[in-house]
């Protein structure tokens, strides 16, 4: 999910995540943000707030034993985003902020660093430094999320994961945001980002074939009716089936991996 809503929706998509997961046998994280700091337009819908979305993400991991990912903006949020979350995301428009990487770091949860649109491998790499020397953080990893191709789109590029993989070390697992690399920014007479959902599969089974090591994707129980990314949200229900591909594809890719010469 990418941002709290109503209680409802949430806890049925967080369930339907972790049955998902049991089904699968796989490791699952459910993310949801407390406040969308970053939306497009001042009227638009950013959340439920820091008290109210921490008491909600801290039912989903109570409740269903899930891990919890969310974000923090602002170095004096991360004390008490970090009583909930086992994960703490630095946004994409935020990754090179030094104080709240630091202060992240520091906090002794994982901390996952969101690719800025604007941002090449190497510059990650000196995120993960940060995490690394300033908080001594000893677990981050990094998340793709597309890059800008001119004003109005976003592309992925399968190569940015090996790029980013060769950059910040083997240590540091890179995530693709399959959903979010699907956008395509607001432009001058949008009030919100648009994109579109069909890409979604695809650039799944993409982010696998690179050998990525885990992906995001947004699911909602009516997406058109959700209150963020509506355009490339998938439904719930389409999100095993998906999985089920890229698991898939993820082992041939382990397994040609293998069968690679060392360099």
């Amino acid at each position: 999910n990418v941002v709290t809503e109503r209680e409802e929706d949430l806890l049925a998509v967080a369930a339907r995540v972790a049955e998902v997961g049991a089904s699968l046998d796989i490791p699952v994280v459910f993310k949801a943000s407390w406040d969308k700091a970053n939306r497009t337009a001042a009227d638009a819908y950013r959340g439920q707030g820091m008290r109210q979305g921490l008491e909600l993400l801290a039912r989903v991991r109570r409740e269903l034993d899930l891990p919890v990912l969310t974000d923090v903006h602002e170095v004096h949020q991360v004390q008490a985003v970090a009583q909930v979350a086992d994960i703490l995301q630095i946004p994409s428009f935020l990754c090179r902020q030094t104080d709240l990487i630091a202060a992240a770091a520091d906090a002794g949860r994982i901390v996952n660093l969101k690719r800025g649109q604007f941002a090449s491998a190497s510059v990650m790499a000196h995120a993960v430094s940060k995490a690394k020397q300033l908080g001594g953080a000893e677990r981050v990893m990094v998340c793709e999320r597309g890059l800008m191709f001119g004003l109005d789109d976003l592309v992925f590029d399968p190569r940015q994961v090996a790029e980013l993989q060769r950059a910040c070390g083997p240590e540091v697992p890179v995530l693709v945001d399959v959903t979010h690399a699907c956008q395509s920014p607001p432009s001058r007479d949008m009030h919100a980002s648009s994109g579109s959902r069909a890409m979604v599969p695809l650039v799944a089974r993409a982010a696998a074939a690179a050998g990525a090591d885990g992906i995001f994707i947004e699911c909602h129980p009516d997406p058109e009716r959700a209150p963020v990314d509506s355009a490339v949200q998938l439904h719930v229900d389409d999100l095993e089936p998906l999985l089920c591909d890229v698991l898939a594809i993820a082992e041939i890719t382990l397994r040609a991996t293998a069968r690679q010469p060392a360099t």
